[in-house]
């Protein structure tokens, strides 16, 4: 298979869940990472700057930001899924297979949300803005409109010319690889233990649809599951083949499910995780000392969690001549 540029297969946070960020008013944002293999030993610090469009569209920033205030309180029970590279937001067209049709992009939907910024950006600086940088700083105002961290981010990315739909199957993992291989693949990009297990608290607002989870509830309830967390589920997902169409799902954090904060810790540390690697990650004897550590300290969790989003964001983009700024998210630009 040919190499493909690494950040071409970043996407953000998280490795596993396809769920990061839910809004007070059901707005979620879903962030995924891809690794290239052939790249898991390839970090550069990326050709990215603080205030990059301070002379050419001094407000994008802030009109971004306003955007995602205005979809925050008007819209309810909708999803903005976001990638570094914006190849996740193309459409089926013109020789180019969407992503969006992959089994693996299971979950995603209301991209036309990715859009509304952007004619918003697009009024003030016509064809100066990336999909790319949109989506990056929507994530970051999203965070901070969670009661989650605010963290610097450097702009400059540009918009991928291609999709990466037939490469979807092998490098997308699977919601409930180990917490070792997850490790591995965060380690791979540089990003520490430490703050692999402070993204994975990104999970304390999320929430997975039954389709990935009743595997640990049918024939037999894990051994792992608090009983009484293990009922909820069960309540939530009645059944072992749930209809993947519907809307069956569970949330990791039921005390406060619209701010991200450590919950999530205490939860697993009390069995009451999702997905086996939320159990993983507490009972491992590498990662369950930042746990305990987490969940005792919110600011602590905050600030390892800036700075894991800080470092998966400048991870290889797409800069310069690498890409383009679209015109519309959904097509790369006509020739």
């Amino acid at each position: 298979m040919a190499s493909i540029n690494l950040c071409s297969l970043s996407r953000f946070i998280l490795l596993l869940l396809p769920i990061l960020l839910q809004f007070h008013s059901g707005i979620y944002i879903h962030i995924y990472i891809y690794i290239d293999t052939n790249y898991f030993n390839v970090f550069r610090k990326c050709e990215l700057q603080l205030n990059y469009y301070e002379q050419r569209c001094p407000k994008a920033e802030e009109i971004i930001k306003q955007q995602v205030i205005n979809l925050y309180h008007k819209h309810g029970n909708t999803a903005v899924s976001w990638s570094c590279d914006a190849s996740l937001l193309l459409e089926t067209s013109n020789g180019i297979e969407s992503e969006k049709e992959s089994e693996r992009s299971f979950g995603m939907r209301n991209f036309k949300y990715v859009n509304t910024i952007k004619e918003a950006v697009e009024k003030e600086c016509p064809s100066t803005v990336s999909c790319a940088d949109i989506v990056a700083l929507s994530a970051r105002d999203g965070i901070v409109m969670l009661g989650g961290p605010h963290a610097e981010m450097k702009t400059g990315r540009k918009d991928s010319k291609e999709s990466y739909a037939s490469v979807l199957e092998d490098f997308i993992p699977n919601h409930n690889d180990t917490i070792s291989l997850v490790l591995s693949r965060f380690q791979s990009i540089g990003i520490d233990v430490e703050r692999t297990v402070a993204l994975l608290g990104a999970h304390s607002v999320g929430r997975v649809h039954c389709v990935n989870l009743v595997h640990r509830l049918y024939p037999t309830v894990d051994p792992t599951l608090d009983p009484d967390y293990a009922e909820y589920l069960k309540g939530r997902c009645p059944t072992p083949y749930p209809d993947p169409n519907a809307v069956l799902y569970a949330r990791n954090d039921r005390e406060t499910p619209m701010i991200l904060d450590n919950m999530y810790y205490k939860n697993i540390l009390n069995h009451k995780g999702l997905l086996i690697v939320d159990q993983q990650l507490a009972s491992d004897p590498e990662t369950s000392p930042f746990v305990e550590k987490m969940a005792a300290d919110n600011g602590y969790f905050h600030e390892q969690f800036a700075n894991a989003i800080v470092l998966l964001s400048e991870n290889n983009p797409l800069t310069g001549d690498q890409g383009e700024v679209r015109k519309d998210c959904r097509f790369v630009n006509a020739n």
